[in-house]
C-alpha cells in the first residue's frame, strides 16, 4: 500500500466519522472497492450508553429488603456491587468493540471453562474487530469463575468478558 493510498484511507475514515456526528448515527458500515481483490472494509461507531445504566434495575430488590432489620442492610449494600462484573477485581474487560469468540474455530473446544486454571497472558477468547482476530490474555493466574459472554455475541469496548480470581 503506497503512503498515497494510506492517506487517502485515513481521511476516508475521518470523512465516515464526521458524518456520523454530523446525522447523529451510531454505525456506518462502509466497503470501498479498489479492484477485483483490493478493497477496504470500514465500520465506524460510537459507543452507546454507558453499561451502568442496567445497574438501577438490580438496585430496588436490596433496597427493599433493607429497611426489614438493620442487620441486613450491610451485606444487602455489598450486594449489588458483586453482581455487576464489571466492577469485580477479577474482571477481564473487552479492549475493543468487537465480536467475542470462546473458541479458535467453529467446532473447536474452548479456550477456557468455568472452574478451569489459568495462567497469566494464557488467551482466554478472541474479540475480532475488522476481520482481525485479537487474542485477550488472562491479566494474572487463577480460576475462571464466571464467563459473562456468549460465543459470537457482541461487545462493546471496556464490556466485562470473564471472572477470573
Amino acid at each position: 500500500m503506497t503512503k498515497q493510498s494510506h492517506e487517502n484511507d485515513v481521511a476516508f475514515i475521518q470523512a465516515l466519522a464526521e458524518l456520523l456526528n454530523q446525522n447523529e448515527l451510531t454505525e456506518i458500515s462502509v466497503v470501498r472497492e479498489y479492484g477485483e481483490d483490493d478493497s477496504l472494509e470500514v465500520r465506524v461507531m460510537k459507543q452507546a450508553t454507558v453499561v451502568a445504566a442496567p445497574a438501577p434495575a438490580y438496585a430496588p430488590a436490596p433496597a427493599a429488603a433493607a429497611p426489614a432489620s438493620a442487620p441486613t442492610a450491610a451485606p444487602a449494600a455489598a450486594a449489588p456491587a458483586s453482581d455487576d462484573p464489571a466492577s469485580h477485581p477479577g474482571a477481564v474487560t473487552s479492549p475493543m468493540v468487537g465480536t467475542a469468540y470462546l473458541a479458535p474455530e467453529p467446532g473447536a473446544s474452548a479456550f477456557v471453562k468455568v472452574g478451569d486454571a489459568v495462567k497469566e497472558g494464557q488467551t482466554l477468547l478472541i474479540v475480532e474487530a475488522m476481520k482481525t482476530m485479537n487474542h485477550i490474555p488472562a491479566p494474572k493466574s487463577g480460576t475462571v469463575k464466571r464467563i459473562l459472554v456468549d460465543d459470537g455475541a457482541p461487545v462493546e469496548f471496556g464490556a466485562p468478558l470473564m471472572i477470573v480470581e
